[in-house]
C-alpha cells in the first residue's frame, strides 16, 4: 500500500500558495481524497453531489441548486452586483463523474468501489471548482459567478443537460479545464482555437448470405467484405482529408459468426470519429456512409449504417482565451503559460458551452516534481494534489477578468 505524501507547496507558485490558509488546504485535500475513494459513474453522482454541497455550505454559499439530476450550480454574488444588476454573469465548470475502470494506483486513498475510479482527474476538477468558489467568496468578481459542478461528462450528455435546464441563460463566458500530467504543476495551456475534438460514434452491419465454411461460393461472405471495409475506412483519412486537418477514424469492436465452419450472414463493427473542424466532420460523415454502401454493393451485400453525433469540438473563442491568458499570466507568470504542442483528439463536452458563449478550456499541469507522464483513463492515473490550488486560482481569476471587462463594456 502506497501512502501519498502531503501536498508539495514547492510545486505551487508562492503567490498562489499564499491564497490558501492551512485549514483550507486541509479541507480541500480531505475533499479530494474522499471523492477519490468514493467515485461514482455518470448520472450516479449522488454522494459526490452531497459532499460538494456540504463544502459549499461551509464556505457560506447559500445560493446553491441541483440541476440535471446530480449537477450543482452555486452562485457567488459579485462585488458590484447589488448596485449594478446589468453586469452579465460568467461561469466556471468542474466535472464530477468517474470511469468504469479498476484502480491500480496502490494509494491508501484509492477507490473503494470495485471497478470504478477517477481515472480522468474529475476528483481534482470538482475540488478545484470548490476551491475557486472559496476564492471568489473572499475576492468577488464585479458580477455574479456561477460555479457549475457538471455530471456525466464521460458519456457526453452532462453539458447539454446543464444548458437545457436554463440555469446558464444570460451567462456570457465559461471557463474550465482538465488536469494533465503532460505538464508540470504550475504550467497551463491557455490558447484560442481547437483544444479538443468532436466525438461521433458509428455502427456498421453488413448483411450477406450464410453458407458452409467448405462451400463459400454458395454464400455472400460478410466477414471478408467487412475485413476489406475496415482497411478501406482509413483511406478516408489518408486520401480524402487534407493532411493539415486533424482527423481520426478508429474501429473499437468487430463481431461476426457463431462457429468456425459457418460463414455468417452478418458482420458488424463500431467505432469513433474524431475531428476538430466542422467541415471535416461533415465530410467524414458523408464519405463514411458512401464507402460503406459502395463496398457492400460491390460485393452483393447490403449495409446498415448508423451514426450518433456526440460532443462538438472544443473551440476556445479569441475573447475567452484572451481573458483566460490574462488571468493565467497574472497567476503563474509568463513562464507558466505553455503551448499544447499536439493535436488533442480526445473529446470533451465543454464544447457545448462554447457553442453558446465565449470561454476557454485549459489544460492544467498535474505532474508533481519528479513524477512521470501517466495517460488519462489508465488504471494508475492520478493528478497531483497541487493542481487543485493552481487550477482554482487560474479559474477564479479568469472569472474576475472576464466579469470586469464585461462590466466596463456596459
Amino acid at each position: 500500500m502506497k501512502h501519498s505524501s502531503d501536498i508539495n507547496l514547492g510545486d505551487v507558485p508562492d503567490s498562489v500558495a499564499a491564497l490558501y490558509p492551512a485549514p483550507t488546504i486541509d479541507a480541500l485535500l480531505a475533499l479530494r481524497r474522499d471523492l477519490h475513494r468514493h467515485p461514482e459513474l455518470s448520472l450516479q453522482e449522488e454522494r459526490t453531489a452531497t459532499q460538494i454541497e456540504a463544502q459549499l455550505a461551509a464556505l457560506g454559499i447559500t445560493d446553491v441548486s441541483r440541476v440535471a439530476g446530480t449537477g450543482i450550480v452555486a452562485r457567488i454574488p459579485g462585488s458590484d452586483a447589488a448596485r449594478r444588476s446589468d453586469i452579465p454573469p460568467v461561469a466556471i465548470r468542474g466535472d464530477i463523474d468517474a470511469l468504469p475502470i479498476h484502480e491500480e494506483t496502490g494509494f491508501d486513498w484509492a477507490s473503494e468501489t470495485p471497478g470504478v475510479m477517477h481515472a480522468c482527474g474529475h476528483d481534482v476538477h470538482a475540488s478545484w471548482a470548490v476551491a475557486a468558489a472559496g476564492l471568489l467568496v473572499a475576492t468577488p468578481a464585479p458580477g455574479d459567478v456561477l460555479v457549475v459542478f457538471q455530471p456525466a461528462e464521460e458519456i457526453g450528455t452532462g453539458a447539454r443537460a446543464i444548458l437545457e435546464s436554463g440555469v446558464l441563460d444570460g451567462v456570457r463566458a465559461m471557463f474550465g479545464g482538465h488536469a494533465d500530467r503532460r505538464f508540470a504543476v504550475g504550467e497551463a495551456v491557455v490558447q484560442p482555437g481547437p483544444l479538443a475534438a468532436a466525438s461521433d460514434l458509428f455502427e456498421i452491419e453488413l448483411i450477406g448470405r450464410a453458407a458452409h465454411g467448405g462451400r463459400p461460393h454458395e454464400g455472400d461472405d460478410s466477414i471478408v467484405v467487412m475485413a476489406s471495409l475496415v482497411l478501406s475506412l482509413q483511406t478516408i483519412i489518408s486520401r480524402r482529408i487534407n493532411p493539415a486537418w486533424p482527423a481520426v477514424i478508429s474501429i473499437g469492436t468487430i463481431s461476426a459468426g457463431t462457429a468456425p465452419n459457418i460463414i455468417p450472414e452478418r458482420a458488424a463493427i463500431s467505432g469513433t470519429i474524431r475531428t476538430q473542424i466542422t467541415a471535416v466532420r461533415e465530410q467524414i460523415h458523408e464519405e463514411l456512409e458512401r464507402l460503406v454502401q459502395g463496398t457492400a454493393a460491390a460485393h452483393g451485400l447490403t449495409a446498415e449504417f448508423r451514426l450518433k453525433a456526440g460532443a462538438p469540438p472544443v473551440i476556445n473563442s479569441d475573447r475567452g482565451a484572451k481573458w483566460a491568458h490574462t488571468a493565467a499570466t497574472s497567476v503563474l507568470g509568463e513562464a507558466g503559460i505553455v503551448p499544447l504542442g499536439y493535436a488533442n483528439m480526445a473529446s470533451e463536452d465543454f464544447g457545448c458551452y462554447l457553442e453558446r458563449m465565449d470561454g476557454c478550456f485549459m489544460r492544467v499541469g498535474a505532474r508533481e516534481t519528479g513524477g512521470e507522464f501517466i495517460p488519462g483513463h489508465a488504471p494508475n492515473f492520478y493528478a497531483a494534489d497541487a493542481a487543485i490550488f493552481v487550477g482554482a486560482a487560474v479559474f477564479a481569476e479568469s472569472a474576475r477578468v472576464a466579469s470586469a471587462e464585461l462590466a466596463d463594456a456596459l
